[in-house]
């Protein structure tokens, strides 16, 4: 038998068994595919030392009119500004109390102080900023208190505890002085969704009778876009706040019903939006007019221009309308012509008309669903998302996108953290990527791509809370668990947590099971030709390991030993690149059987490879076995 090319198509398919599945990929991690070859993907860095407090969930890239490239970050805890690598706090202030309403008593040996303000109105969790205080006597002087503070204890409505950043000892017994103010900001939020049972649980009159119903308290999710060179932004559920780029990066933003001329300004809005053409804030499911409850299928919008005038008149284009599909707005996303509004039943399109309806929106789709906020990604005129058990697409109309992942994903995933799931594209790629959590996990640990261009998926293991794909940044940027933002396809390695110790990232790719000759008889594999490429690497002597995992049948399982007394697997090591790139041209392996399949993978830093057309040197072998 002459040496066999092994060639085989893009893309991962556990659609169906490894057998049926036979000349493609069947399972993954940290590869993708260019022009029908696997290779691994690129490494990521650490955008700056810095870090954020909390788990961000919302990225947002514009540059001012000045020319600062600004990024608008969201997490559970707090809401920056990012610029040059540096994080900036404007997270708004809920209350400020006057001076002298806040006194502190501390514990000798204790870094516990205990702070008293009447009617305080914050929860554990919360942060607010002292100013105006004095030494308490001993350790605990004005600096120590004159900070940010996170609330750790409620004691009840008038006081709370904080951790000072010193332990205070016997002379501490002041109380801060006459002129201490506290400045609280705004409630902290969830960094999950955390199920709840028990009575007061789930909606009146659900289940039955003495049995507690079940909710699900929401996560914290932004939304955020710029106005011009300022940036409204909204904690799902909450008020909606501005800021005003000419007061700086160092100064707080404030509830939009304070700016000037504000007029009707909604109190409470799932998601903001500020629309291409034109130029009008919008709130998604908001209060309305007259109302302090919130609307989830009301939509109202600013007069054109003007972020801080929402009453509607005869003079201006502030209005409002109403979505009759679904029971709440979900997401929104501008499109070519339209902004997309999906609900959590149907897909809207929305219109700008002119006066005096202003805007209409139109019905796209129904009987769809979508996962989260974030689980749409729109490039190219298309918009995809994630469904509850399904992708989506809408390119015109509305339809199931094929998938060959689709029971893979959506049967190992944590239904009750679909609010995390969030999207992105990486256009150097032609990719979009969703991230979620799997089953039985609660922080987001996997990642699904589909390539809209080679129309193929594949899938991988990631742990990242936000993406941003911006053209005014050189690279896809993403959140972390580490409280940092980190850049995307640079390099070959992990530099997530320290750029002077990366991490290698450890890349695989196993194709399903394939005949060998006519998949009838036994064949015997003595040689194996690689073919790969390690351009892009920066180590020495860049390695990938390949290995042949042989079976009696494809209900066998692999042979075990998987070698005929040899080896079923083989170091390729590049050792030269001039005047072209040589690696391990050939390996003598024993391996037999009646199907195949290939795992090809590396682990060590400084890789880059891509993957070619491998040839097996075999012989037929009889058909005993």
């Amino acid at each position: 038998m002459p040496v066999k090319k092994i060639q085989i198509r893009p893309g991962v398919n556990r659609e169906n068994t490894r057998y049926t599945t036979e000349g493609g990929w069947y399972d993954c991690d940290k590869v993708r595919f260019r022009q029908g070859s696997a290779e691994k993907i690129g490494g990521w860095v650490q955008l700056s030392t810095e870090v954020f407090e909390g788990v961000c969930r919302s990225l947002w890239n514009w540059v001012t009119l000045g020319g600062q490239n600004l990024m608008g970050v969201g997490t559970s805890l707090k809401f920056y500004l990012e610029r040059g690598g540096a994080y900036y706090d404007i997270t708004p202030i809920r209350s400020t109390t006057a001076a002298g309403d806040v006194t502190f008593s501390a514990t000798a040996s204790s870094a516990t102080l205990t702070v008293s303000d009447t009617a305080h109105g914050a929860r554990e969790g919360d942060f607010v900023t002292f100013s105006g205080a004095v030494s308490l006597g001993g350790n605990i002087t004005a600096a120590v208190l004159n900070q940010d503070y996170q609330i750790q204890t409620i004691i009840n409505d008038d006081s709370y505890t904080i951790t000072a950043t010193a332990t205070a000892n016997a002379s501490d017994t002041g109380n801060g002085g006459a002129s201490v103010v506290g400045a609280y900001q705004i409630h902290t939020g969830g960094a999950l969704a955390s199920p709840t049972t028990g009575f007061g649980a789930g909606t009146w009159g659900s289940g039955t009778w003495g049995t507690g119903g079940t909710t699900v308290v929401g996560l914290r999710i932004w939304s955020q876009r710029n106005f011009g060179e300022d940036l409204v932004f909204c904690p799902r559920g909450e008020a909606v706040y501005y800021w005003d780029a000419s007061s700086g990066v160092t100064t707080r933003a404030v509830d939009i019903s304070t700016l000037a001329g504000a007029s009707s300004s909604p109190t409470i809005a799932n998601v903001v939006f500020v629309s291409d053409i034109y130029r009008f804030v919008m709130c998604f499911g908001c209060n309305d007019y007259g109302s302090s409850s919130l609307d989830p299928m009301l939509i109202r919008w600013s007069d054109q221009e003007d972020a801080a005038n929402w009453t509607p008149s005869a003079t201006n284009q502030a209005g409002s309308l109403r979505l009759s599909s679904g029971s709440e707005i979900i997401a929104v996303t501008q499109g070519r012509q339209e902004i997309l509004i999906h609900t959590d039943s149907a897909l809207y399109g929305m219109q700008y008309l002119g006066y005096p309806d202003v805007w209409g929106a139109q019905l796209l789709g129904e009987n769809i669903s979508i996962a989260s906020q974030n689980s749409v990604a729109y490039t190219g005129n298309i918009a995809f998302w994630m469904g509850k058990d399904k992708f989506y697409v809408y390119d015109g109309t509305v339809k199931p996108l094929p998938c060959n992942v689709r029971k893979y994903i959506f049967n190992d995933f944590n239904t009750e953290q679909y609010d995390q799931v969030f999207s992105g594209t990486n256009e150097g790629f032609h990719e979009v990527w969703w991230f979620y959590c799997s089953s039985g996990v609660t922080n987001v640990d996997r990642y699904v791509v589909y390539n809209y261009v080679q129309n193929i998926w594949y899938y991988g293991t990631m742990a990242r809370t936000a993406w941003l794909d911006s053209g005014l940044r050189d690279n896809p940027v993403a959140a972390t668990y580490n409280y940092n933002i980190v850049n995307h396809e640079v390099g070959n390695d992990d530099k997530e947590v320290d750029i002077n110790d990366p991490q290698p990232i450890t890349a695989y790719v196993t194709s399903s099971e394939f005949d060998l000759d006519d998949g009838h008889q036994f064949t015997f594999i003595r040689r194996m030709l690689p073919d790969v490429t390690f351009d892009g690497s920066t180590a020495d002597s860049p390695t990938i390991n390949m290995s042949l995992l042989p079976m009696k049948n494809s209900g066998s399982g692999y042979n075990s030993p998987t070698s005929e007394g040899g080896v079923n697997n083989a170091d390729v090591t590049r050792s030269a690149t001039v005047p072209i790139e040589q690696f391990t041209g050939q390996v003598y392996v024993r391996v037999r059987g009646r199907q195949l399949a290939i795992k090809v993978e590396s682990s060590a830093l400084g890789v880059a490879w891509q993957l070619g057309s491998p040839r097996f040197d075999m012989r037929p072998d009889g058909r005993r076995g």
